[in-house]
């Protein structure tokens, strides 16, 4: 399963000064501590929650800032056995450049870097604290370093581009650690005719330790027949829950509990196999087996927190688990492909499958159904990114951007209309990218939170669509 749970060690400093005990005006100390007070304070109080937790410097020394050189083994084996999963850099005045980039290469985690605003000016000229100017000297040691580093812009910390950097990191750095050591459970081969699906498996585990375990078909039909046989009650309950969502008269009551028996088998894999996500074959071979498909199963299991990708798109599943890990559990991604042009709209396209949206995404007022065995409804209107990460040719990219739903005609199958402003352009990107048909999308502006993901993991581009 994807964890969206995240220690961030907030690590404040200050300028060393030898004389720091009987330092007047500019880098007093006592300035810095006050910085730091509110800021730690400020940060803990609103962007603490059940998967965000802080944990400071507080047992450093009196004011609870890094500033002398010696501290900083201590402060990196301190974050160490924290277990923390990012650092963040906070200059309360000019900063040590030198401790900031000991500790960032010693901890070896995600780095934000911010100072706040120097607003104090005394009416003979005095300021205390140059936190800005002390971010250019922190920032050089990290390009030296050969450190990636995220920063937040000069800025007051109740100002808007403090809470978005912030919540941008946070972002990043879930995506970061759910990438990495991930787990793809692959059920069933690569669907024959969908070359286009193809990945290279060893490369992924060379070069991101990205690892792949196969569940071959046989087996799947195996545990597939003893959960409909030994599980009815269960089976049954889920149905009534469906029939409860939406028009399910087009399928017979044993079908519908029949088609229920894949959510408790991909819910047994995900926890059988410890998977971060689940890429499965689905219209096939499944069909051919079992005597019914999972599409409806996929939708069910999305909004309980188990992602499935269907047409056995490994590729399509790391994007998916990569969009989940940027909502932080928050936001569910979906598996909209490009499918056909808008005949009212020659910049919109359609983003569809054949029913494996999460519910929990459909627009309020339109009907939910079942059509040919699958889910069928428009999703939610507004904001949204679509991304695809692709390898070809020993070369691994992630493309992203971010559009805006539009109107289109009605169709079956889990869907929306997306405007892209110049299809024509975003058409021959994907074409000649090269990438595939197959996309996912996530609700809200993510394309600059995949960006900068992209940073901070060896071998992998950040493409933009748009460019």
């Amino acid at each position: 399963m994807l964890n969206y749970k995240l220690k961030i060690g907030l690590v404040p400093e200050r300028r060393w000064l030898a004389d720091a005990a009987t330092r007047k005006g500019i880098f007093a100390p006592i300035k810095a501590r006050e910085n730091k007070d509110h800021i730690i304070k400020y940060i803990k109080e609103n962007f603490s929650d059940e998967n965000t937790e802080f944990t400071d410097l507080e047992w450093l020394n009196d004011e609870g800032l890094l500033h002398e050189n010696g501290d900083v083994e201590k402060v990196a084996d301190w974050l160490t056995e924290q277990k923390v999963d990012a650092i963040f850099i906070i200059n309360c005045n000019f900063g040590n450049e030198d401790a900031a980039g000991r500790v960032a290469r010693l901890v070896q985690k995600p780095v934000l870097v911010w100072g706040p605003r120097d607003n104090k000016f005394e009416p003979d000229g005095t300021r205390y604290t140059d936190c800005q100017c002390g971010l250019f000297a922190i920032s050089e040691q990290m390009h030296r370093s050969n450190i990636p580093f995220s920063y937040i812009e000069n800025c007051n910390i109740e100002d808007k581009p403090f809470t978005e950097g912030l919540n941008k990191f946070l972002s990043v750095v879930s995506m970061i650690k759910n990438f990495k050591n991930m787990r793809i459970v692959q059920v069933g081969t690569r669907v024959k005719p969908f070359k286009s699906v193809m990945f290279n498996e060893m490369e992924l585990m060379e070069k991101f330790n990205i690892d792949v375990t196969p569940i071959n078909m046989a087996e799947a039909i195996d545990k597939l027949n003893r959960i409909y046989a030994e599980r009815r009650p269960e089976l049954e309950a889920l149905a009534a829950q469906t029939k409860a969502k939406m028009d399910t008269s087009s399928v017979e009551d044993e079908m519908l509990v029949k088609m229920m028996t894949f959510v408790p088998f991909y819910k047994e894999l995900y926890e059988e196999n410890n998977a971060t996500i689940i890429s499965t074959e689905c219209w096939t071979s499944m069909n051919l087996g079992f005597g019914a498909m999972p599409c409806l199963a996929m939708s069910i299991l999305a909004d309980m927190g188990y992602l499935v990708t269907c047409e056995s798109d490994v590729f399509g599943a790391i994007t998916m688990a990569m969009l989940a890990a940027a909502g932080r559990g928050k936001k569910v991604p979906c598996f909209g492909e490009f499918t056909c042009r808008n005949p009212q709209n020659d910049n919109s396209e359609l983003l569809w499958h054949c029913g494996p949206f999460a519910y929990s995404l459909k627009k309020p007022g339109v009907d939910a159904y079942i059509f040919n065995f699958k889910p069928s409804f428009r999703v939610a209107d507004g904001d949204w990114t679509i991304a695809r990460f692709q390898g070809a040719a020993g070369r691994y990219r992630f493309l992203a951007g971010d559009f805006k739903t539009t109107e289109g005609p009605h169709t079956f199958g889990t869907y929306m209309w997306a405007d892209f402003g110049n299809l024509p352009k975003v058409e021959r990107k994907v074409i000649e990218g090269p990438y595939i048909h197959h996309m996912a999308e996530l609700q809200g502006h993510n394309a600059d939170v995949i960006r900068e993901f992209c940073k901070f993991i060896p071998n992998l581009e950040f493409d933009d669509l748009y460019n």
